[in-house]
């Protein structure tokens, strides 16, 4: 699968490679017959796109490989990079067109008035670059590849840009000459635009930035719709690429067992995979109480695991006549306390009395309820 969206990746980038040559080619010939520099930097602007195709081609081949013991996320994050470095060379390109227009904006040469060529070979070129646009992201949509999105767009980008070179052309014709210069300078500001869009988003990717608030808050009510959860909290997320990884705690209640716990997180985990295709891995963590807000305590501090436990109860219990193993202490972590049920097969002895074994407990901190339970015979 991933292999596949490579290669149709790399198919209509290819297309697009020699349109972007045609047509910068052509634009830069006449834009220099008609003494159009709005014309010649659409031109450049073009065949600028080349290098932006290559990017692409070389990033979605090791993007789109599988998960590995080296990348266990997968590569999305190379199609992140790739397009911070498309965007960074576009907005490299629109500096030197806008200082250019700049300067010949403020020369006071006459320029020669462009010719219909000009306007024939813009009319292409906005025809063209449309038509990849939407090519593009046909695929970009259907293989979910961000990168290949921002590619079309710089298409798009460079159709709005030859309408702008268009204006200009036909205002210089009707005698404003200096409206082509200003055109070209438009021209490098879109382009700067878009560069920077593609540049903050994936600055945004790279530094985990969460998704917007409304789509996490469509998870979270989600999540709480499955029965069990009590409350949901800690909901990170993050995207690499077109995937999101999401983390998330949901608080069940305190006394099912482990395993209908976890079941309750698989059915959560399922429901918003469901709701959110793109969705690529998901992390829960069953939880007996809100710990949102609780922290870690140090070490010396942290309550004894069930071996201690077993351990204290015995050295207190001691001199009591009475079976009993750990097999049936049941322990529940709430409240930074250990409430423990104690399921005996049989009766206590009459001579030990249930309130006296609480007692004997009462020197331990980390004690919260004892519950004892007796079968009957």
């Amino acid at each position: 699968m991933h292999q596949e969206q490579a290669r149709d990746a790399h198919k209509v980038t290819l297309i697009g490679s020699l349109l972007d040559t045609f047509l910068g080619i052509l634009k830069i010939i006449i834009g220099w017959a008609s003494n159009s520099h709005a014309l010649i930097a659409d031109g450049i602007h073009s065949l600028s796109d080349l290098l932006t195709d290559i990017l692409v081609i070389g990033v979605t081949h090791y993007g789109r490989q599988a998960p590995d013991k080296e990348h266990p996320y997968g590569h999305a994050r190379y199609e992140t990079m790739g397009t911070l470095i498309l965007g960074s060379l576009l907005m490299a390109v629109a500096g030197a067109i806008a200082y250019d227009s700049m300067v010949r904006l403020f020369k006071q040469n006459e320029l020669a008035t462009p010719g219909l060529w000009a306007i024939a070979i813009t009319v292409l070129s906005i025809a063209g670059k449309e038509w990849i646009f939407h090519y593009t992201m046909r695929v970009a949509k259907r293989i979910k590849s961000d990168l290949l999105i921002a590619n079309a767009w710089h298409s798009r980008s460079d159709a709005l840009s030859s309408i702008v070179v268009l204006v200009g052309i036909v205002g210089t014709m009707m005698g404003v000459h200096w409206l082509d210069q200003a055109a070209a300078l438009i021209v490098g500001l879109m382009v700067a635009h878009i560069g920077w869009g593609l540049v903050a988003n994936s600055m945004k990717e790279l530094v985990d930035t969460a998704l917007p608030v409304a789509e996490t808050e469509a998870m979270r009510t989600q999540a709480l719709s499955v029965e069990g959860v009590r409350d949901v909290h800690s909901l990170r997320t993050r995207k690499m690429g077109s995937q999101i990884f999401l983390d998330i705690h949901l608080q069940v209640n305190p006394k099912i067992s482990v395993s209908e716990g976890h079941q309750i997180g698989v059915k959560v985990a399922k429901l918003l995979r469901e709701q959110h295709e793109d969705v690529q891995d998901i992390t829960f963590h069953i939880d007996a109480e809100d710990d949102s807000e609780q922290h870690l305590p140090p070490l010396e501090g942290l309550l004894p695991l069930r071996k201690e436990v077993v351990q204290q109860l015995k050295d207190c219990w001691q001199d009591q006549n009475f079976q009993w193993s750990d097999k049936q202490l049941t322990l529940h972590y709430l409240n930074n306390r250990i409430d423990i049920d104690l399921f005996l097969t049989g009766s206590l002895p009459v001579e030990i009395d249930e309130n006296r074994l609480k007692q004997m407990l009462s020197s331990q901190a980390w004690l919260g309820q004892l519950r004892i339970w007796q079968q009957k015979s």
